[in-house]
């Protein structure tokens, strides 16, 4: 199993008996990471056995492992595999199972994505209550049931707005891709009860929550949804909107870094 030879070449690698927290930096977010904690190494995540260079502009494609003001180790994975690239969905929770397997408890997922609500404005983090799972796919392997009530750690969510007390929270949903939604389709999402709409994060949230981990969900609202927003979509918005929101995004991460 290929996530297991990741993670003890992980370990071996950087000279740590475990990880405790490990952080998937999404579209938007690889620039608030800098400075967070101690660095204790650094290597490209393609270096790794498993991994794949990223192929979305705004994700580095690299691991840093850093201490944390509390004293914990934690893995930062800049970029990630996303579905919609058509290697199925092992590749695609292959940095997650690999965190779990070098033994991180507490899985931070971030995201940039499109909002539903114009209250958010672009560059407005907003936390993951809970998501649809729009791909018609699963990381599950035959009769695995795993419950997902509480997908996203009501525990973790609580340390987050302690951080941050203003954070809104919304529902994620996630679609195949790479095409962005139709205005119908984000009316759809709207419909079931969506919040955000993106094309990650729902089925690393599933392996996470198979491997035993506590889950924290972020997303970077980097543009309103289609039909909602006045312009086209593209993916500059989602590189500007998070180098606009880096200060925001570090503090963010810096408060919860102290505090798990």
């Amino acid at each position: 199993m290929s996530h297991l030879a990741a993670a003890a070449e992980l370990l071996s690698r950087f000279s740590i008996p475990s990880l405790d927290i490990a952080l998937v930096l999404g579209s938007g977010w690889s620039g608030a990471s800098v400075g967070l904690g101690e660095t204790i190494g650094e290597c490209e995540l393609a270096d790794l056995p498993g991994f794949a260079k990223p192929v979305v502009v705004g994700h580095s494609g690299s691991l840093r492992v850093v201490r944390t003001p509390g004293g914990k180790i934690a893995a930062l994975f800049s970029g990630r595999t996303h579905f919609y690239e058509g290697r199925g969905t092992g590749p695609v929770v292959h940095g997650v199972r690999t965190a779990a397997a070098a033994g991180a408890k507490v899985m931070v997922l971030t995201n940039g994505c499109g909002g539903l609500n114009t209250d958010w404005a672009p560059g407005t983090p907003v936390l993951i209550s809970d998501h649809i799972n729009l791909t018609g796919a699963t990381p599950l392997e035959g009769a695995t049931f795993i419950d997902l009530t509480e997908a996203y750690s009501p525990r973790l969510r609580k340390i987050a707005h302690e951080v941050e007390p203003t954070l809104a929270e919304g529902v994620y949903v996630q679609f195949r891709g790479p095409q962005y939604e139709t205005p119908a389709e984000v009316r759809m999402a709207k419909t079931l009860g969506g919040d955000l709409v993106g094309m990650s994060t729902a089925l690393e949230t599933i392996a996470a929550r198979e491997a035993g981990m506590e889950v924290l969900g972020i997303s970077l609202v980097t543009n309103l949804g289609a039909g909602i927003s006045p312009t086209p979509l593209e993916h500059g918005e989602v590189i500007a909107a998070g180098k606009a929101a880096e200060p925001r995004l570090r503090g963010l991460l810096a408060g919860l870094l102290e505090r798990l």
